[in-house]
Parts: C-alpha cells; structure tokens; sequence
C-alpha cells in the first residue's frame, strides 16, 4: 500500500513587549528513504530572516535563521508532501552475540549511550538486565520490555515536559509518546541494543477521507538495531505504517526538537503549534 499526505506544520513564537533579535533552528523538513519520498517540501518563515540550511550528523534537514530585527511574533508554516510506503514488517536476525561483536558496538556505539533524557533509573535497569536474562533473543526483549512499559505507564498529555527525564516519568508512570520512547530507548540501550530517536507526524485516522484536512500529531517512535533498523511505535504498540511520516532521528528528543532557539530583548516567550494532514492518495 502506498500513501501519498500533505503536511502542513505551524509552529512559532510570541514575544510579549517585542524580541530584538533571535537566533533558531528547524528541523521540520520530512526526510527521504526507501520507505518514504518527499514530493515537496517548503518552510515559510515570517519576517524574513537571514537563512543557511544544512543536513545535521544524524541526518536531519536542519534549517538556521537569524532575525536581527523587533519582532512580536516569529512564525514558521512547514508544508511537504511525502509518499510512504513501508516494507512488508522486518524480521530481526540479530544474536546478543552479533550485538556484542565490535562492528556493532564500533559502528553504532553512538545509539548505546544512554542519555540524560533516557537513562531508566535504577529500579527500571535492575528489571531490564533481568528481562534481558530471560530473552533468548533480542527481539524477545524488545517485545518484553515495551509490553512492560505498555502495561505501567498511562498516556497523560501536560503530566511532563520536553526536559522531562525518563526516570522521572517512570516514578510518574505517566507521560507522553516522548517520555514512552525516552523509557524504551533506555531500557534498550542498557540491555546493549542500538536504538535511535525518530520524530515525525502521525495522522490518527485511517479511514481519513482523500482530501479533506484534518488535525495531525507530533509524534514519536524508534528504531532498533536487529540486524538492519528495524522501527517500532513503543506508545501505540505498533509498527509504524504507512501513515507515519519521519523527519528526524538522534540519541533523544534533545536532537530532534522541531524548534528551538535563543533570543534578546524581553524575558518570557510563549510557543504556539498546529499540525495539519490531508490524505491525498
């Protein structure tokens, strides 16, 4: 199956008594794999600032701005268009012996450090390295450890923020897709499973009629290494399907934030989203 939806991703800044400068950065271009093609992709960004773009370590389109100029409000309008079409699901051929070989933990050594915003705490590392004593397999782990944390922790919007730790949201049991990713990257992470951050978009409904706009999510997942990076949606408890669109991937949400920056001026800002997708194919 092939599923062809337009993106549109409003996000920005107010600035109360006005901003005299502001230096940001956007990662709000979809990328393009095997899995996914970007028909078209645009970022409006309004006033008009100075703009470089570049591709970042990870991968991620990135695109820095400057305003050297008052401004009450900076806006960005990201619009794409992206084919997805993903692969019949993968099967992961991975040993723990393989993993533990050094053109693993060489190659990838990067997605097996455990962040500040991953690191589970020490009640979650115990259970981990004994679920991991009981897997024969690293897919048996990964498949026990998000069941795990599928059955203790509650989708709650507002109960944490972006610098929320993943240790912390385990004592909370509670959080959002950031904070059920942040918990299963740790989890992987410290059973020495390569594991990566994805952001991205997800439309909610899959009986969403052919060209009607509808409200979009941010959203969250992984990926894993099995052999060959394999995704999984730790939230949901699937695979990612053909509604998914990837924008980026890094060690934690840190890496990927859609939009972040510094500015002069005025002391407080207030950030505003909106992400809306039309199925068009």
């Amino acid at each position: 199956m092939t599923t062809q939806l337009r993106i549109v991703h409003r996000t920005g800044y107010t600035y109360p008594g006005g901003a005299h400068a502001s230096y940001n950065e956007a990662r709000m271009t979809p990328l393009s794999s095997t899995e996914q093609v970007v028909l078209h992709a645009r970022l409006d960004i309004s006033p008009k600032p100075w703009t470089y773009s570049y591709v970042d370590y990870f991968g991620t389109a990135v695109t820095a701005f400057e305003l050297h100029e008052r401004h009450e409000r900076l806006q960005l309008v990201a619009t794409s268009t992206v084919e997805v079409r993903r692969a019949v699901e993968k099967q992961a051929t991975a040993t723990w012996e393989s993993l533990a070989a050094p053109e693993v933990t060489g190659v990838r050594g990067e997605w097996l450090e455990v962040t500040d915003l991953t690191d589970p705490g020490e009640e979650l590392r115990t259970h981990t390295l004994e679920l991991k004593a009981s897997a024969a397999t690293p897919a048996d782990f990964v498949a026990a450890a998000i069941d795990y944390l599928r059955s203790e922790m509650t989708y709650q919007p507002g109960a944490t923020g972006v610098q929320t730790q993943a240790a912390d949201a385990w004592d909370l049991r509670r959080g959002v897709c950031q904070d059920h990713v942040h918990l299963a990257l740790g989890m992987l992470r410290t059973a020495g499973i390569p594991a990566r951050y994805v952001s991205g978009y997800v439309l909610p409904s899959r009986t969403a009629p052919i060209g009607v706009a509808t409200t979009g999510e941010s959203h969250a997942w992984l990926q894993w290494w099995g052999g060959e990076w394999l995704a999984f949606d730790p939230t949901n408890g699937h695979v990612p399907d053909d509604f998914a669109v990837e924008v980026g991937m890094g060690r934690d949400y840190r890496d990927v934030t859609p939009l972040r920056g510094i500015f002069t001026g005025v002391r407080t800002s207030s950030m505003f989203v909106e992400v809306e997708m039309t199925r068009l194919a």
